[in-house]
């Protein structure tokens, strides 16, 4: 029971999460149809399982909006602005419910009878006539009957959730006069078949006065696992399907048994109707804790590292069996590693509601006019990523709505729509995931920046600073422009608190703005925390990791080519390439002789190519980061560390950073 408690929960907050996203659809369209069938069948399922679950002030409360919204999708009254603003705050509302069932919470309790009685007003104001067209298209008693195909095919796992499909079908042969019959799908053999799993679908041809809406309610708890689909034949009763089914098993000599879905298909070619029919191809879901995915992205880590120990002994060893097995255990760990890696993946777009949600209250807060854009929110991040993502993007919005985006006057009198834009893009680059929050507001003025911060004694009087370290000065600890303290801004928290939370996930982030254009925020994500393919390199006794996603070329260069080079700077194919020297940066003895051979391995930073000089290149590897320790994590130019398959210690080189800190270090 406690399992099934654990799967409703999960399952409400799902529901929760898309009735809200179903009606910030309806705050920007309120005659969206599609959307006011989506929250009425969200709360219908959301207030049957409740029930179920014993969650009876969840049940009561989301049986209440119902009605008032089976009242708009009816035609019987209009959405209107308070009731879509008290749904909302519902939304909110049934969210503390599950956790505090029982109302055990003063506030809680208050709010919900406070939402009750908001819901009780709404529903006994005056409703609108319905029109006579929109009654009959919803199946009025006298409704002319009308002839259905129906092809209801439920997911494997639908038995599991304890859904009886058969009695689907008798609620929906109630309807009307109507026959159904089976088919099979991807059916095993009989030593293979899994008594819980679901391998048959079923068609039906209905006649009935009931409207395809009323249809379609039978399969309302069922939607998300089957595949479902409901066409109108004809009107009246086009076939009287007793008689007919007994005439044509006749003449085409078929018998319910053996058929399948051959009568149906004779009977719908003899109703002239077109109809194609074909199986789910929609894969079923399954859902999994995420201490799961953890646990398997753990045992996923300690795999590649035993396999770096095998393909080593094996290496070493003078039995050619031995390397074989070594090469295929390194190709299944691979795809297991990246399997592993896909099941861990989330789109961004989860995050999308919450902030849509946000800034349409903040905006109402502020009495400003502003709309949220979106693009590539299907971009996929790890999960352990995206959960430490969410505070420093919600920084980055409150940030935009409360010093970018002007009031309306404002806005008007600069010529400017009257209605701000707040822009959430996200892509792939290269192996990175890059996140760009971006608005059309006032921009930042990179003087004013230098003044506050003069101010505030954080940088010295008439310090030399380009536009971009002017505007980086806002990740400072303490910036803030505000002139007033509120609850949204203005405590000089905030940037440096992103730019912090940002760095712990080994991201970047960066900002550029123009006065009265607007500003735009990039933050840049590693593609994953726990493994990378590296490239293992040496330099004098110490071996370090690359991430091959950075490396672009290896040059084989002598030590007499670096010591001959000016400015460094060294050519190589033709090209005059920045470089940095391993040695000389880690403080390592130089010791080597003019024709040593050296390795010069071209790495991308800020679409730029630049040398870094090492002794050796071992190979590619698989590298599980193991963070430094407390004592070693402000090491920014080491990301991690991970064991190798001899049971030695490779350093992470993050080098993006080493390459920043070294060129401050040169010009200082």
């Amino acid at each position: 029971m406690d399992n099934m408690h654990a799967i409703f929960m999960a399952e409400a907050q799902e529901l929760i999460s898309e009735l809200e996203k179903s009606l910030l659809m309806l705050d920007d369209d309120k005659e969206n149809k599609d959307g006011i069938a989506s929250v009425f069948r969200t709360m219908h399922t959301l207030k049957g399982s409740a029930s179920m679950f014993g969650f009876e002030s969840l049940s009561t409360l989301t049986h209440k909006i119902e009605t008032i919204y089976d009242n708009i999708r009816n035609g019987k009254r209009k959405l209107t602005h308070n009731i879509l603003s008290v749904t909302l705050r519902s939304v909110d509302h049934l969210k503390k419910l599950l956790e505090d069932a029982e109302l055990t919470d003063e506030s809680t309790k208050r709010e919900h009878e406070l939402l009750c009685q908001k819901i009780e007003e709404l529903s006994k104001e005056e409703t609108e006539t319905v029109n006579p067209v929109q009654s009959a298209e919803k199946g009025s008693p006298g409704n002319e009957a009308s002839t259905y195909y129906i092809l209801f095919n439920p997911k494997a796992d639908i038995l599991k959730n304890g859904t009886n499909t058969l009695y689907l079908l008798d609620d929906l042969l109630a309807m009307g006069e109507g026959i159904t019959l089976p088919f099979f799908c991807q059916m095993p053999s009989f030593k293979d078949i899994i008594p819980d799993t679901s391998y048959t679908g079923f068609e039906t041809i209905l006649c009935t006065d009931k409207s395809q809406e009323q249809i379609r309610e039978v399969f309302i708890f069922v939607e998300g696992g089957c595949e479902l689909k409901i066409k109108k034949i004809g009107t009246g009763n086009l076939l009287k399907i007793p008689l007919v089914i007994e005439n044509l098993q006749r003449k085409h000599n078929l018998s319910l048994q053996t058929g399948e879905k051959q009568i149906l298909s004779v009977l719908l070619a003899s109703s002239n109707v077109q109809t194609q029919v074909t199986a789910a191809k929609t894969a079923s879901n399954v859902r999994v804790s995420s201490f799961r995915l953890d646990e398997l992205m753990n045992l996923v880590s300690e795999l590649v590292t035993t396999q770096a120990s095998l393909s080593l002994l094996a290496e070493n060893s003078s039995f050619p069996e031995l390397t074989s097995i070594a090469e295929n255990i390194e190709k299944i760990t691979r795809r297991l590693r990246d399997n592993a890696f896909t099941m861990s993946l989330i789109p961004i777009e989860s995050l999308v509601v919450r902030y849509q949600r946000l800034v349409r209250d903040l905006s109402r807060e502020l009495k400003k006019d502003v709309v949220v854009l979106t693009e590539g929110t299907e971009t996929e991040i790890e999960k352990s990523i995206i959960e430490r993502l969410t505070d420093p993007l919600l920084h980055l919005l409150r940030n935009s709505l409360d010093h970018g985006i002007e009031s309306e006057d404002v806005r008007l009198r600069l010529g400017k729509p009257k209605q701000g834009t707040l822009m959430l893009k996200s892509y792939y680059s290269g192996a990175n995931v890059v996140v760009e929050i971006s608005d059309d507001g006032a921009g930042m003025d990179p003087e004013k920046l230098r003044k506050t911060a003069e101010e505030k004694g954080l940088i010295t009087p008439n310090a030399v600073l380009s536009k971009k370290e002017l505007l980086n000065l806002i990740f400072l600890p303490g910036f803030s422009t505000a002139r007033t303290v509120t609850g949204i801004s203005g405590r000089g928290v905030g940037m440096d608190v992103v730019k912090r939370k940002i760095a712990e996930i080994k991201g970047e982030v960066e900002v550029d703005s123009q006065i009265n254009k607007g500003t735009k925020v990039t933050i840049k994500l590693p593609p994953s925390l726990s493994i990378i393919d590296g490239l293992l390199i040496q330099v004098h006794n110490t071996r370090f990791i690359i991430p091959l996603s950075a490396v672009d070329q290896i040059f084989g260069i002598t030590c007499q080519q670096v010591r001959r080079s000016f400015n460094n700077v060294i050519i190589l194919a033709g090209e005059a390439i920045p470089f940095y020297s391993l040695r000389e940066e880690f403080g390592f003895e130089n010791i080597q002789n003019d024709n040593d051979i050296l390795q010069a391995v071209i790495v991308r930073y800020e679409n730029n190519r630049v040398a870094l000089i090492l002794d050796k290149v071992i190979g590619e590897y698989q590298a599980v980061l193991k963070p430094l320790g407390k004592l070693f994590r402000h090491q920014e130019s080491i990301s991690g560390a991970s064991i190798l398959g001899d049971g030695g210690i490779a350093l992470v080189l993050d080098t993006n950073k080493f390459i920043h800190l070294s060129t401050v270090i040169r010009t200082q």
